[in-house]
């Protein structure tokens, strides 16, 4: 310690464990290095008094490339704070004009129908977009009048697949489950949806109808706000699979995966695995894997909580389960969760999703789901915030209660 050849021999250790940090974390030693170099003392109490180096990193099955985490993650001189996260609503600014819309409808409608061609007419003559449609809006269309003849629209899946890198923004015209379609369509990266307001309840649908005009004017021209939706990828593995990469092809969930017994009288069997840890087994009439932004849907009616739509979570939430203690969780976005029907099981089970593309369950088929990669970013009509709590008050009728009488009774 009293040796003054120690100093370099600082620098030279940090040296080496620069050398040595993988690029998929943090280094502490890079934050505490503070370059004091002026006198032996110095050197001599920054030896004595320097805290161990330690390096954070971020993993998922092995993988360590989580560089994105980087973000919410700091430190002060070796102290691990999260970074400070600004309270601002998400914008989408602009870079060029937007030149190509697509235009999701509500079926068997005919104000919709009508709406919809008077959308596309202003569209195209006033803001000169292109316009995709669905093949049967097309065929309503044209029925209608040969004069959206310019309107176009796709012929099989390949062509569904390519369609994120033809559509700058999506137009839906319905109610939420017009967006969990237009949603649907999109296995990658998806657009930004613009969802009017033509159905019963409209947690994702915050604009009127009647001023569509105004709005897409507003829209086309930004910055927008967005509310980025997270989506869960699931992933049916067969008993008789080899391995967990012989799946089917996944799919994509806006709201919520369910996983119940059917039309079976007996009580649904499901063994629970959370990143490999085992979590619980349901026994009931089954279990709800929800996204945020599904949270106002089933999840709801079977007693989970309401969650704002860019919390990234997962809801663990089950359906009449056969135990007063099993109440519902909320579980972090990086996990991967895990549903199996065990070997004993009684029946089968059955799983669902967004409410479609039901799937039989077999004993010793498991269910796996994860958070995608790919958000749906939906605008706002005037945040992200006020939307939800809009929502929630007008389509619920959340916490509504008349006053009490200012001239009750009183304490003395």
């Amino acid at each position: 310690m009293e040796n003054s050849t120690n100093q370099p021999m600082l620098r030279n250790e940090a040296n080496e464990q620069s050398e040595n940090c993988c690029t998929n974390g943090l280094c502490s030693h890079e934050i505490l290095h503070d370059g004091e170099t002026d006198s032996h003392a110095k050197a001599v109490q920054n030896k004595m008094m320097r805290k161990a180096s330690f390096k954070l990193s971020w993993w998922c099955k092995g993988d360590i490339s989580d560089q994105h985490k980087h973000d919410i993650v700091s430190f002060e001189r070796g102290n691990i704070t999260t970074a400070g996260r600004s309270s601002k609503q998400i914008s989408l600014k602009w870079e060029s004009n937007p030149q190509t819309v697509l235009v999701m409808t509500k079926p068997n409608s005919t104000s919709v129908q009508i709406l919809c061609a008077e959308m596309i007419r202003w569209m195209k003559e006033h803001k000169k977009l292109n316009i995709y449609v669905e093949p049967r809006v097309m065929g309503e269309l044209l029925s209608e009048s040969s004069y959206f003849n310019f309107v176009q629209t796709w012929k099989d899946e390949k062509e569904i697949l390519s369609l994120h890198t033809k559509v700058d923004l999506v137009v839906t015209l319905g109610g939420d489950g017009t967006v969990l379609w237009a949603a649907s369509m999109f296995k990658g990266p998806v657009p930004p949806i613009v969802s009017f307001s033509l159905g019963s309840l409209g947690f994702m649908t915050p604009f009127h109808s009647e001023q569509y005009r105004d709005c897409l004017d507003s829209i086309l021209k930004g910055p927008i706000s967005i509310t980025l939706r997270h989506r869960m990828q699931c992933h049916v593995i067969r008993d008789a699979a080899k391995n967990e990469y012989e799946t089917e092809e996944p799919i994509l969930v806006l709201n919520e995966v369910t996983i119940d017994r059917g039309i079976s009288s007996f009580l649904a069997n499901l063994e629970c695995y959370c990143d490999n840890s085992f979590v619980t087994r349901v026994q009931g009439d089954g279990l709800i894997l929800s996204t945020t932004s599904g949270s106002t849907a089933y999840s709801l009616g079977a007693g989970g909580s309401m969650v704002h739509p860019q919390v990234p979570g997962i809801l663990f939430t089950p359906i009449c389960p056969h135990s007063l203690s099993f109440r519902p969780l909320i579980l972090p976005e990086h996990v991967t969760i895990r549903v199996q029907v065990p070997f004993n099981s009684r029946s089968p089970a059955w799983a669902s999703f967004d409410g479609k593309d039901r799937k039989q369950l077999a004993a010793g088929d498991a269910l796996v789901c994860s958070m995608a990669p790919w958000p749906v970013p939906t605008a706002c009509q005037i945040d992200s915030t006020n939307d939800f709590l809009r929502s929630i008050h007008d389509g619920l009728h959340w916490n509504l209660r008349k006053t009490q009488s200012v001239d009750g009774p009183q304490d003395l």
